[in-house]
């Protein structure tokens, strides 16, 4: 299913690995991490503390933002914060402070998914990805400390963009790098690189979540910085198990394109576009979903009232849960040949969450003028899971797959291109929350995330046509 072209296979097999020579036999041999190789290990636990402090932030910051800096006596603390204020006016137009908030973590978000574009170009072409993922690491733990002080605010969104856009996308091109184009263990790494992902995301609500919603905003960036630093020391702790790919800058035959790359780098590129809607969705889970949850929704029981950030550990534990069935029915379909393409997963995770959408859509109406039922933000939460299964890991290893490997890591990093857009559509749809009845507002948004599976299903046949290799083999 995932067979390289044949003049990629030779520019692959004829310039030098990234890999030491003990880690490229041990790649082969398949012993290691779990059978895959040690540099995935690292790779994975360096991923999963990084969204612990990541994911720790980002669930506060909403509540942070509307709950407590953006009122008028908390505002003027800000450096910059009053001409930030005007630029946001003068492009949206008048925003209540709620909005505001909504807005801002639309752009930050979207420019934290834009940035490892400009990221990954760098890594493929001059610092290597090992350099860029260090340097990255190094800003996000600045960032994440300087979001311990009111004042220093936008600054700290500013380091924690930079830091994401040279971390990310050269992180994640390095799980491609371990393996061969044609190694059926791909697939599966890009799995436990997600897993880890969503641990970290998991535990981050838990502990930072709660200890900046119930004892203080800045002890939860904190604990989210000493993550940070923790996911730094483990990578620069396993850096000669990790490959450092700089052949696109200093060996010719692979920095050229081969024929058909423009139609294959062309033909995910749409593919991340119709993502982008799945994304706008999937990331008002982190913006207007943690208002909504804190206004609508029952989190009483007795004398206990359950934080709203833990509705997003329970969208990472719905992950964590549903990831070992979802993949062994995907290896019960391939030794079945019964598996569908990937562009048929992406289109069914697409629809399967806008059904998750539409049970927020039913909790309101059976609630009426009452709080929301605690069960149906679950079953969103679930639902979602089974969604996200099917679109961010299959979509990301097709990228890794398709893409030439002469811009293989810029174009995992376009990967996070969806995120971007999505992120701004949240901010965008987010300034609606007030206006309007939230079921119609959970109707708007698997409309939004349907019309993605819509798209995929109409472009299925000259999207497969254009990621075929050169020889006929299927990209995807």
């Amino acid at each position: 299913m995932t067979p390289a072209s044949v003049p990629a296979a030779r520019v692959a097999s004829s310039s030098p690995s990234p890999l030491p020579a003990a880690d490229r036999s041990e790649a082969r041999s398949g012993r290691g991490f779990f059978g895959h190789p040690v540099g995935l290990g690292f790779i994975v636990f360096t991923e999963a503390w990084e969204r612990f402090s990541f994911y720790g932030m980002q669930a506060l910051l909403v509540l942070y933002m509307t709950g407590y800096l953006f009122l008028p006596e908390h505002s003027e603390k800000v450096a910059g914060f009053d001409a930030f204020r005007s630029v946001m006016h003068g492009v949206f137009g008048d925003l209540s402070p709620q909005a505001l908030a909504t807005q801002t973590f639309g752009i930050y978000v979207g420019l934290v998914y834009f940035a490892p574009v400009l990221g990954g170009l760098l890594g493929d072409r001059w610092l290597g990805r090992r350099q860029a993922v260090s340097l990255g690491a190094i800003f996000m733990c600045v960032g994440h400390f300087m979001m311990a002080f009111d004042v220093v605010f936008l600054a700290a969104l500013a380091a924690l963009i930079i830091g994401s856009g040279l971390l990310k996308g050269n992180l994640a091109a390095q799980v491609g790098d371990l393996y061969a184009r044609d190694d059926q263990r791909r697939d599966a790494g890009f799995s436990l690189y997600n897993m880890a992902i969503n641990v970290g995301a998991f535990l981050a609500p838990l502990a930072c979540g709660t200890l900046g919603e119930l004892y203080g905003w800045h002890y939860g960036f904190g604990l989210a910085g000493i993550g940070m630093a923790l996911s730094l020391a483990i990578y620069r702790s396993g850096t000669r198990h990790l490959p450092d790919n700089r052949a696109a800058a200093t060996d010719a035959p692979v920095a050229g394109l081969q024929p058909g790359d423009g139609r294959r780098i062309m033909a995910v590129l749409v593919i991340l576009v119709i993502t982008a809607l799945y994304w706008t969705v999937q990331t008002q889970v982190w913006n207007t979903y943690p208002l909504w949850v804190q206004d609508r929704v029952m989190r009483d029981f007795g004398w206990f009232e359950m934080p709203v950030t833990w509705f997003q550990s329970l969208d990472s534990l719905a992950v964590l849960v549903l990831a070992p069935p979802v993949i062994w029915f995907w290896q019960r379909q391939a030794k079945r040949r019964t598996a569908p393409s990937d562009l048929a997963k992406i289109a069914f995770g697409c629809a399967v969450f806008a059904g998750a959408c539409l049970m927020l859509v039913a909790g309101e109406i059976l609630a009426g003028s009452a709080r929301v039922a605690i069960i149906w933000p679950i079953l969103f939460h679930f639902v979602c899971a089974i969604g996200f299964l099917y679109v961010g890991p299959v979509a990301m290893a097709l990228t890794s797959r398709v893409a030439p490997p002469s811009v293989n890591a810029m174009m995992v990093s376009c990967y996070y291109l969806g995120i971007f857009v999505g992120g701004f559509g949240s901010g965008f749809l987010g300034r609606f929350f007030e206006r309007m009845d939230a079921a119609y507002f959970w109707l708007l948004h698997a409309a939004v995330v349907g019309s993605g599976a819509v798209l995929l299903i109409l472009l299925a046949r000259p999207l497969h046509r254009a990621m075929r290799g050169q020889n006929g083999d299927a990209g995807a």
